[in-house]
């Protein structure tokens, strides 16, 4: 994902966006919303991995006993639906068949996840949890940042679209044409 993320966030990518023909518009945009089905899924994973060693952190904190994760399993359902719905306008996905994340920041994640496994978290210290939460908490911000890059190039090219569409210089029935091949 790496590669596709430089491509799109390149400086350049969204240069003469008036002048560009109307299938290009298009695949820019599907390709953005590509990139952005990657990074959303991504999200989600680490925000899962993150409840559940926050949950464990908190648990510890209330006296729970380390090797009993029992409770912590008791309460999954709870703290996996913390965030079903987060802040912000939110948005539909195009799709739902992302492929498995890859590059430097889920590199980052299976890195973590093998040194502090959310599937065995009495394995982890007090301190290896806390230090596990705040990295998870970091890769979540860096994931959100780029994901609402990749919102505001989806924005500039449905805004180009839309603007072809009110002028007339673009026709509906051109795009039932483009989707009809």
């Amino acid at each position: 994902m790496d590669r596709q993320l430089e491509h799109v966030l390149a400086e350049d990518y969204l240069a003469d966006l008036p002048g560009r023909p109307l299938p290009e518009l298009r695949a820019l945009r599907a390709e953005c919303q590509a990139v952005e089905t990657q990074l959303s899924y991504l999200r989600r994973l680490v925000q899962g991995r993150h409840d559940i060693v926050a949950g464990e952190v908190e648990r510890r904190r209330s006296g729970g006993d380390p090797v009993d994760v029992h409770a912590l399993v008791e309460r999954l359902p709870d703290i996996l639906s913390d965030r079903i719905r987060g802040s912000g306008p939110g948005r539909l996905p195009t799709t739902i068949e992302a492929e498995e994340p890859t590059g430097a920041l889920a590199d980052r994640l299976a890195a973590l996840s093998l040194s502090v496994p959310t599937d065995q978290p009495d394995l982890a210290t007090d301190p290896q949890l806390a230090d596990a939460a705040a990295e998870l908490a970091e890769i979540e911000a860096e994931v959100s940042t780029l994901r609402r890059a990749m919102f505001d190039r989806i924005d500039a090219i449905e805004a180009e679209l839309t603007a072809r569409y009110r002028d007339g210089s673009a026709q509906v029935d051109d795009l039932l044409a483009d989707a009809a091949e």
